[in-house]
């Protein structure tokens, strides 16, 4: 089930933080409750994702993507992503997640998150490929810029990102069928 209270919770608790450029970090606070861990006594891999969401929504607010979405009518997807998990969350911990938009390009905004243990060590991180979308499509990410903001340029693709895009890029869709 998805955990909206979570959501509504944690949109309620940035209610009053200050707006964000396109390419600031949103930091937020999540505790690994007994309902998101799987049969190893941990976060569950499933579960993970979806608490990156409670980072986004938020993030998506604070830099005007949300009001920009509904003065147009637009929608969120996310079109691919990839994950390093390397430390087990439990239950009952609290992370630290942070998120943010890092590059974009044509079609797509790339947004990197990652959850952080008290211990200093980084839990996971994720790097996804999402769009926004209207009635004809994805959105051209300038277009959505000149909503939000006039003033950032599109950022640098750092080198592991645009390395991912590429190889991403030679994955054959559909996929092949045996």
């Amino acid at each position: 089930m998805y955990p909206v209270i979570r959501l509504v919770w944690q949109m309620f608790k940035h209610r009053n933080d200050p707006p964000l450029e396109p390419t600031g970090t949103h930091v937020s606070r999540h505790v690994c409750w007994p309902w998101d861990i799987d049969l190893w006594m941990e976060l569950n891999n499933g579960r993970t994702l979806t608490l990156f969401d409670l980072g986004r929504i938020p993030l998506a607010r604070r830099v005007g993507l949300l009001a920009a979405l509904k003065r147009q009518g637009w929608g969120l997807t996310v079109a691919g992503s990839t994950v390093r998990y390397r430390r087990r969350v439990r239950p009952f911990e609290t992370v630290e997640m942070r998120s943010r938009a890092i590059f974009w390009d044509d079609k797509f905004i790339y947004i990197e998150q990652s959850m952080w243990k008290r211990s200093g060590e980084c839990a996971n991180h994720i790097l996804l490929r999402t769009a926004v979308t209207g009635k004809d499509g994805i959105v051209p990410p300038a277009r959505v810029m000149e909503e939000v903001d006039k003033t950032t340029p599109t950022p640098d693709a750092p080198g592991w990102v645009r390395a991912w895009i590429e190889a991403d890029a030679q994955r054959p869709w559909p996929p092949m069928q045996e």
